[in-house]
């Protein structure tokens, strides 16, 4: 009950932030980012032992900028949900710039089910809007334990169409029918998993456990794969969603081969902006048998 009531001033401060520009946005978010840089030593170690891991190329220094940037671009990202959650359609094509929608368009057109593939970037959620704003889609929601912020999240997610928002209880049937019906599916299949439901497979070098459900999802459905990255602009940019070309020659029949070129092309696009991956969260949490873990 004490939560509740707590969480519902910090709603109010939120809503109260979308008011500001977004360069003011940018820069109060950047600060708070180097404060949870400074005192939230438990996700900056998950941070350290991440970017030690993907990047031992990296000198400290160079690691401990990285870790830098990537809370300051957190940061940023947290308070811009203010903008996504009550911000007007006009404000946010205008913050949101997305390319790519054609390729789309003709999938739809040709009635084919669309997977677009949308690695955690801690743009991630201003790509969904921006896809929203555009498409009927659909995509997956993990219930939050705070009825409040489950409420906003809900309600935010849901703003602008028909999107159809399942659970991992609604199944794959439930999300085959939405694909087919013409909902391109905004997902996200990069965080750690636990051991029954996912393989190990190369992410960084580093066996990771990971789901195979890009694989299986785009075989039962007949989908095509669209990647779809969302990158966070210097300043007052906003953002950009780049939807890629679709994936030729998948899905296969090896539904290992097809994680792994997953995982090669989440990597890679790490790469073009290894600040803006959510280094935050314990990708590396379960571990082969006999492996202890890193956190």
């Amino acid at each position: 009950m004490f939560r509740r009531l707590l969480s519902q001033p910090v709603v109010f401060l939120f809503w109260l932030l979308h008011f500001l520009p977004l360069s003011a946005l940018a820069a109060i978010g950047n600060g708070i980012g180097q404060l949870l840089y400074l005192f939230g030593s438990h996700r900056r170690k998950v941070v350290n032992v991440n970017l030690e891991w993907c990047f031992p190329e990296l000198s400290p220094a160079e690691r401990e900028k990285l870790a830098r940037d990537h809370f300051r671009v957190l940061g940023r990202s947290v308070l811009e949900r203010s903008v996504l959650w009550w911000g007007s359609r006009e404000r946010l094509e205008r913050m949101i710039r997305i390319e790519g929608t054609e390729k789309i368009h003709t999938l739809l057109d040709a009635g084919k089910p669309i997977i677009l593939l949308a690695p955690h970037f801690v743009g991630l959620d201003a790509g969904g809007v921006a896809v929203a704003m555009r498409f009927d889609s659909l995509s997956m929601y993990a219930e939050q334990a705070n009825p409040v912020f489950d409420r906003l999240l809900f309600n935010g997610r849901r703003r602008f169409g028909d999107q159809m928002l399942l659970t991992r209880k609604d199944g794959i049937r439930a999300t085959v029918k939405a694909m087919k019906s013409g909902r391109p599916f905004y997902y996200l299949p990069d965080l750690n998993a636990r051991r029954r439901e996912s393989i190990f497979v190369p992410f960084f070098g580093i066996p990771t456990a990971t789901i195979t459900g890009l694989s299986r999802l785009a075989r039962t459905a007949g989908a095509t794969v669209l990647t779809c990255v969302t990158r966070v602009l210097p300043g007052d940019q906003g953002y950009v969603t780049e939807i890629g070309d679709a994936w030729e020659n998948f899905p296969t029949d090896n539904a290992e081969a097809d994680t792994i070129r997953m995982n090669a092309w989440i990597e890679g696009a790490v790469r073009t902006m290894p600040e803006q991956y959510y280094w935050v969260h314990r990708r590396f949490k379960t571990r082969p048998e006999g492996e202890s873990r890193p956190y």
